[in-house]
């Protein structure tokens, strides 16, 4: 618990197992038994693996004084004990994420021990890389190496660099989770370091330099095909080849941009375009030329173009093309330096090097491309003035013969196999020159040093060569007769040792490793690494083709033959169907385009239909609504529709007419009640002169009869007002209808103008002489419609008169109005008088003598008539 003991008690721990020496001690010779006692003591401690258990549970404490010592202590256990030390924390619950959590810490010195801890954890340990990376290592470390100013960085972003390249290298699973995570892009800014590299401190170049080494981790030859292949795409289309590019001469990248760019075309493609910062602009391809075949430049620079060549080269037909190209005599450019001149000026220089480099540069261009090795037979060399020029071919089996160094002829060697093998003119070409046969027998059956080995087994390749791509097409150098000629000038056993020579050599294992160019010294680079897989082909053929007798020979041709017809035939076929599917491809586009039309043209013709069956739609309504129109004109039936008004609209307003009549009606039949009421009133009081005594039950009876008639005329009053506003109604509704109603729909409107014309009729009193009137009307109207229905100008003319009829029946219509409010006043009139003879007759019952009752006091009149006729008999 007490954390200070703790940290002591780690820190003893750490001095005891650490073999980090003071610097008195490093002097002194004893280093082998310091590193067996740390060694022992680590061994002692991880025996119980509750120890690293119990460490780890430290390190997560946040106490300085506690994690600081346990990092430090776990990572000199690591130092110690690598393999061990790594199962156990393997197999610890939560050990490594644990450990990862030392990357967030806040506090840079045990950050920068945490990195170092996770360098011992993760060397040679496939799981625990993955699990680190997928704990998002490759976040954190980026954002330190941003934060400490990238290569301007000090020794953390080293550190850094370290811990990703044992993340990254030789792990597919990890570098294709780097690539998926989009942290290439992330490396970028890594390289912008300006055009001026003077002044650059130690540590700056160090950094750059395993910046570069983790690219080539990426794109290493040694990965899958595929994961180089898209992490090459991803690191041109993220600007990084191109940011590369940019520092190229600056820095000393060129190693990196050659992997970047090997077999990956359009990367090599970009690489083509590049230009070196020169005056005048020169490709960077020349400008690396140029150093290579320069003897004064360092060895490594001159390996590192060289490897650069290959890796632009490698798979690439069209940059072969294009290099080969600058040799042939209708490109050649007289005002400019090109790469085919710079490699022919190195291939005949006086340095070794230079030989060696530019013939293999120039077999590289050759590799698997058997059109170039033919085109390459025109080239053509002045080799001194005055005499003809020679052939390429030639000048190179001369510069054998003259007994060069071994490295150049080596080169030389080199180059004519890979110029010879599977192209049957090009050994045509050779033999041809009497001087090459008696000249590889020579040196074949020779018996030099160790040193002229390499050249003897050469030469048998070339020799083999010669014989088995031979067409026979030369009579003096047929297969049989070469084969004889080393029967009797080497002898095959001979012959068969000396060409196993070749890959026997200890330079020519080292090449067959990997594909950049790695010597030690100049004079170590012997071998190519795409030669060894050309002797590898070739060997287990000659040393057949050696021994095969003439018949076998024979059946051989005759078997090539038969490939070679078959080859023909099916290249024919190739053909053949190449062209039937470009007519094929052709016909699917053609069917394609006129399908499309097709489709345009259906859904044109479809559209047209729509809007010919909607055309007929509509021509049919218009035609069933003419005939409705005509037939309701003649039977004034309400079926149809009358602008917008449907026939429950009519129906309606026809019920309200009714309802309108019988109400008209009720009120006629109470005005006539009335009107005998009053003559009954007007008799009475002649009945009562004639009477000696009136009774008070009489009496009370017309008093309240009188006032039984006050409260009916208070009624009929507010019924007339009712049935005014009504009208009102009713005359606004016209009106509008009338607005709404166009010309060309004539007779429905006519319908309408009569339905109304009828109504304030029947309100008024007049119903059935309205009726016949507009009955006579409308058919002549309708008649009349028929037969201006012949012509447009007829139609015209019609709606002219239909417009002059509406405007005659709207002022008829306000005619009819106006003396249905006449008639109104007229019955106000009438019920005015009847109050002015109510109102006299109660005078005249006054004079009499009669009592009279104000309204007020006149009961409810809820008595019956029985009680009426009682009053009066006791009156009488």
């Amino acid at each position: 618990s007490d954390s200070e003991i703790i940290g002591y008690a780690l820190d003893t721990l750490y001095n005891v197992i650490s073999n980090d020496l003071e610097e008195e001690e490093q002097e002194e010779n004893l280093p082998k038994q310091v590193d067996d006692l740390g060694s022992q003591f680590t061994e002692i401690f991880i025996k119980q693996q509750e120890n690293v258990t119990l460490l780890l549970t430290l390190v997560e404490e946040f106490d300085f004084h506690v994690r600081w010592p346990g990092v430090k202590l776990l990572t000199s256990l690591l130092k110690q004990q690598g393999p061990q030390v790594q199962q156990i924390i393997l197999v610890s619950p939560m050990g490594v994420s644990r450990l990862m959590d030392l990357l967030a810490d806040s506090r840079e010195v045990i950050r920068n021990d945490g990195v170092l801890l996770l360098q011992q954890l993760t060397k040679s340990n496939a799981a625990i890389q993955k699990i680190v990376a997928f704990e998002n290592a490759f976040e954190r470390l980026l954002d330190i190496i941003t934060e400490e100013g990238n290569s301007d960085g000090g020794i953390v972003v080293e550190d850094c660099l370290l811990l990703l390249q044992n993340l990254l290298k030789n792990n597919n699973s990890n570098q294709n989770f780097f690539k998926e995570g989009s942290y290439i892009q992330r490396m970028k800014p890594w390289f912008e370091v300006g055009d001026d590299n003077c002044g650059w401190s130690a540590q700056k170049v160090t950094n750059l330099h395993l910046m570069l080494q983790l690219v080539r981790v990426l794109v290493s030859p040694t990965n899958p095909p595929g994961a180089t292949s898209s992490c090459q795409k991803a690191m041109f289309h993220c600007g990084l080849l191109q940011q590369l590019c940019t520092i190229l001469m600056a820095t000393g990248t060129i190693n990196t941009v050659s992997e970047v760019i090997r077999g990956c075309q359009m990367n090599q493609d970009y690489f083509a375009s590049v230009n070196a910062p020169s005056n005048p602009p020169r490709p960077a391809i020349v400008v690396l030329l140029m150093s290579m075949v320069n003897e004064r430049q360092p060895f490594v620079l001159r390996c590192a173009v060289l490897y650069c060549f290959q890796c632009f080269l490698y798979k690439n037909q069209k940059g072969q093309g294009e290099i080969v190209s600058t040799l042939l005599p209708s490109t050649i450019d007289g005002n400019s330096v090109s790469a085919g001149q710079l490699l022919c000026g190195g291939l005949f220089s006086t340095d070794s090097l230079s030989n060696w480099c530019a013939a293999v540069a120039l077999a590289h261009a050759l590799q698997e491309n058997a059109t170039l090795k033919e085109q390459l037979l025109r080239v053509q060399l002045a080799t001194s003035i005055g005499n003809p020029p020679v052939s390429l071919l030639q000048q190179c089996t001369n510069i054998l013969s003259q007994g060069s160094k071994v490295q150049t002829r080596v080169g030389l060697l080199m180059l004519l196999c890979t110029w010879l093998s599977n192209c049957s003119i090009a050994v045509t070409h050779f033999l041809h020159n009497p001087a090459n046969i008696p000249f590889l027998t020579g040196q074949i059956a020779e018996n030099l040093g160790e040193e002229e080995q390499l050249v003897q087994g050469l030469c048998a390749l070339l020799l083999g060569i010669s014989i088995y791509y031979n067409d026979n097409s030369l009579e003096n150098h047929r297969k049989e007769k070469l084969k004889q000629l080393i029967e009797k000038r080497i002898g095959r056993e001979n012959f068969i040792e000396k060409l196993g020579f070749i890959s026997k050599h200890e330079l020519y294992s080292r090449a067959a490793q990997k594909p950049q160019p790695s010597f030690s010294s100049p004079d170590h680079m012997m071998f190519d690494h795409e030669f060894t897989k050309l002797v590898k082909e070739l060997e287990g053929i000659i040393s057949k083709a050696i021994y095969k007798s003439s018949e076998e020979d024979k059946k051989e041709e005759e078997v090539k033959k038969t490939l070679e017809q078959h080859d023909n035939i099916v290249t024919h076929y190739k053909k053949v169907i190449r062209e039937q599917d470009q007519e094929l491809e052709e016909l699917k586009q053609r069917i394609n385009t006129l399908t499309s039309q097709n489709e345009q043209l259906q859904a044109t013709v479809t559209q047209q239909v729509s809007q010919i069956q909607q055309h007929k739609d509509q021509y049919n309504l218009l035609k069933v609504q003419l005939g409705k129109d005509t037939q309701h004109h003649n039977s004034h039936s309400d079926t149809f529709q009358m602008n917008g008004i449907q026939v429950e609209e009519v129906s309606k307003l026809r019920e309200e007419l009714e309802e309108w009549k019988n109400k008209h009606e009720l009120l006629q039949g109470q005005l006539r009640e009335k009107d005998s009421v009053i003559e009954k009133m007007k008799s009475a009081p002649l009945e009562m002169g004639t009477t000696e005594q009136p009774s008070e039950t009489s009496r009370s009876g017309g008093l309240e009869h009188s006032n039984e008639l006050q409260k009916e005329l208070e009624m009929l009053r507010s019924q007339i007002q009712l049935q005014s506003a009504e009208i009102s109604k009713l005359q606004i509704e016209n009106q509008k209808l009338q607005v709404m109603v166009p010309v060309n729909k004539l007779l429905p409107t006519l319908l309408l103008v009569d339905i109304k014309g009828s109504l304030g009729k029947e309100v008024c009193g007049s119903k059935a002489t309205g009726h016949s009137v507009g009955l006579g009307r409308y058919r002549y109207e309708v008649k009349a419609l028929s037969e201006e229905k012949e012509s447009l100008k007829q139609h015209l003319d019609s709606s002219s008169s239909t417009v002059a009829v509406l405007q005659d029946e709207k002022s008829k219509l306000q005619q009819e109005v106006a003396e249905s409010k006449k008639e109104q006043d007229d019955l106000l009139v009438l019920l005015a008088d009847q109050d002015q003879k109510l109102s006299a007759l109660k005078i005249k019952l006054k004079d009499l003598g009669l009592p009279v009752e104000d309204e007020d006091d006149i009961e409810s009149g809820d008595q019956g008539d029985e009680d009426e006729d009682g009053d009066e008999e006791e009156q009488d």
